[in-house]
């Protein structure tokens, strides 16, 4: 029986990661299938055996991940990550839980945890995602501040887009993203308010030019980071690899002068 540390390098190894990633893939194409009506009308009970295939496939990985590893594979976000993908997929999409169908096509996600370079970029995400909490609070202050002044300004003659504070907000949101701003909203209610342009192109200026960079720039500082701490760790390893090699040519060396 294969020892547990030698399943460990087996699962890590490049031919057991090259073929879960084709499976995943190959599970991402059959689940798009499924979308077309004529497709599944005449390859349904095909497609079906396909998911099922590819659904043991994962179970079997986690499964061998678990004995491998122990308790070691639930201390590890990303193997828990992926037992809750996997999991999801073995709830019984009756009744209530029908929804859970559509959901097996986050299995695609698992593409994530195997490759490592998809990794680092989450990784560099959700590090920045305390500076980014920042930031959202101050997009939600300048949100309230304006939607406050465009319910007032605005909300008697143009109800549709800033009747009420919630609709002040997402039609806020909607000039921020620069859909349909201009020619959609700002030009009608600049020929009532010709004075309007003063409110919204400082609105746009500071979300859209300012705050959103400010965000983007968050993020690839710490995905700059995470390559510094990776790129860090490999001269680490590769400094002790050289070390202990030095010493087992100085062990070698004693033990010849000694004999």
């Amino acid at each position: 029986m294969i020892s547990r540390a030698k399943l460990d390098e087996v699962l890590k190894g490049t031919f057991v990661q090259n073929f879960i990633i084709s499976v995943i893939v190959a599970n991402a194409v059959i689940l798009g299938l499924e979308t077309s009506a004529v497709i599944t009308e005449r390859f349904g009970g095909l497609l079906k055996a396909l998911d099922a295939v590819c659904l043991a496939i994962f179970v079997a990985e986690i499964l061998a991940k678990i004995y491998a590893r122990g308790l070691r594979f639930f201390r590890d976000p990303w193997g828990l990550f992926d037992f809750f993908i996997v999991s999801i997929a073995l709830i019984p999409a009756t009744q209530g839980f029908s929804v859970l169908r559509a959901l097996r096509i986050l299995r695609v996600l698992r593409v994530i945890t195997v490759a490592p370079r998809l990794r680092r970029v989450v990784e560099g995400f959700i590090t920045a995602l305390p500076g980014m909490g920042s930031v959202f609070l101050l997009m939600t202050l300048i949100f309230y501040i304006g939607a406050v002044m465009a319910t007032k300004l605005f909300g008697t003659t143009f109800p549709e887009w800033f009747g009420t504070l919630g609709r002040s907000g997402y039609s806020l949101f909607q000039i921020m993203t620069l859909e349909s701003w201009s020619m959609g909203i700002v030009r009608p209610v600049m020929e009532v308010f010709p004075w309007a342009w003063a409110f919204f192109v400082p609105f746009i200026m500071v979300t859209t030019f300012a705050v959103v960079n400010l965000l983007v720039g968050l993020i690839v500082n710490s995905m700059q980071d995470a390559h510094h701490e990776e790129d860090a760790q490999k001269t680490d390893d590769y400094r002790d690899e050289v070390i202990k090699r030095l010493e087992a040519i100085e062990a070698k060396l004693e033990r010849g002068g000694r004999s």
